[in-house]
């Protein structure tokens, strides 16, 4: 396993290319370009203010860049550097900024949650979905581009619609069996949306497209529930991470858990590795002033790994699985748990590489495996 230059970025805002050839980090106010086998710098472009948010089109083309506190969304072209596109949704403000799968829509969802507004990159035109609900994820699309998946919430009770993507048309709307649903997310496959509840409850439910209620999971009662939810590429596994430090893996023929995942305070099983990485100052790109990492040590089992307590006067305690991060082989599955200085991962589509993303750096963690002879 080898580590990479460690590099400088703001509120985790690193992503890699869905083609998998450029790194996009940002930095304040600035989004920086990289080429992932040298990550070499590409471009440097120069926002308009912080950038609280960053994605890329799902072609590799454009970098969307929104700043929250002043309700601008930019948009930057790698073939064209001198091209940008800047959206301001004015006095109503902006929560929420992302690509529709074509690359040539823009989906932003107002303060308050009052509407989602489509704009249009290819016809400037604007089409307005209402009643969209505040929750931990609610608006996923499938992942072929055809729908949409959106939460909405009236009349205290939580309600899915499901709309084409060619041209913004209400396909389904139907209630479901949850108090107040956090989250939503399609299948790779694009047959099954599985729905969470919020942390007070543990339910996880998986609807068809049509709305037909397939199957319903709950581990335990009476204790804070579901944290976050992640499908594998394959679609043939749901990964559940949950507030007691587990996760269950459900398979996709009976939704029943095959197998559980739990995060130890001591590693003593002896397929595992423990290695060091410290930082130190390095001369590569002075412009960021980026230190490099060393992996120097391999530690010995059994290894205590150290331990955040959580404080329990906070709102959203940092306890329970809260990242899950499958391989594009569907092989690995990364996760954290707790409060360890590492604040997401993402894998590179090769699946030999991950991101590891700290509170203002961010390094690559190169795997090495060995191919077994059948």
């Amino acid at each position: 396993m080898n580590f990479s230059e460690v590099f400088k970025q703001s509120n985790q805002l690193c992503k890699v290319s869905p083609n998998g050839k450029y790194l996009a980090t940002c930095v304040q106010y600035r989004l920086v370009v990289r080429d992932v086998s040298t990550l070499q710098i590409l471009q440097l472009y120069t926002c308009l203010d912080q950038i609280s948010h960053m994605e890329w089109s799902s072609d590799s083309l454009f970098v969307l860049c929104a700043m929250y506190k002043r309700g601008l969304v930019q948009v930057w072209s790698l073939e064209q550097p001198d091209w940008h596109c800047k959206i301001d949704e004015g006095s109503i403000g902006l929560v929420s900024s992302r690509w529709s799968p074509d690359g040539r829509h823009i989906l932003n969802t107002t303060e308050f949650h009052l509407r989602v507004t489509v704009w249009s990159l290819r016809t400037k035109a604007v089409s307005y979905i209402k009643y969209p609900k505040a929750c931990q994820k609610g608006i996923d699309f499938s992942r072929d581009g055809c729908y949409l998946a959106l939460a909405e919430r009236r009349d205290c009770k939580d309600y899915i619609s499901v709309f084409v993507c060619d041209d913004w048309h209400l396909l389904r709307h139907f209630e479901t069996e949850t108090q107040d649903l956090a989250g939503l997310e399609w299948s790779p496959n694009g047959c099954v949306l599985a729905v969470w509840d919020s942390c007070l409850e543990y339910k996880v439910l998986l609807y068809s497209l049509d709305g037909r209620l397939l199957s319903t999971y709950s581990a335990y009662e009476w204790s804070l529930g579901v944290k976050t939810v992640s499908w594998s590429p394959s679609s043939q596994f749901l990964a559940i991470g949950s507030y007691d430090e587990k996760v269950r893996i459900l398979n996709h023929i009976t939704w029943r858990k095959i197998v559980q995942f739990e995060h130890p305070a001591t590693i003593d099983n002896t397929k595992a590795v423990m290695m060091s990485c410290c930082c130190t100052t390095s001369q590569w790109a002075p412009h960021f002033s980026t230190p490099r990492a060393n992996v120097d040590e391999i530690c010995e089992l059994p290894v205590q790994i150290p331990l955040v307590k959580p404080e329990p006067d906070r709102a959203n305690p940092k306890i329970g699985v809260s990242v899950l991060a499958f391989s594009s082989d569907s092989r690995y599955l990364a996760t954290k748990n707790g409060g360890f200085q590492v604040q997401s991962l993402m894998w590179h589509c090769s699946g030999n590489s991950l991101i590891l993303l700290g509170k203002e750096q961010l390094c690559l963690c190169y795997m090495e495996t060995e191919q077994e002879e059948q």
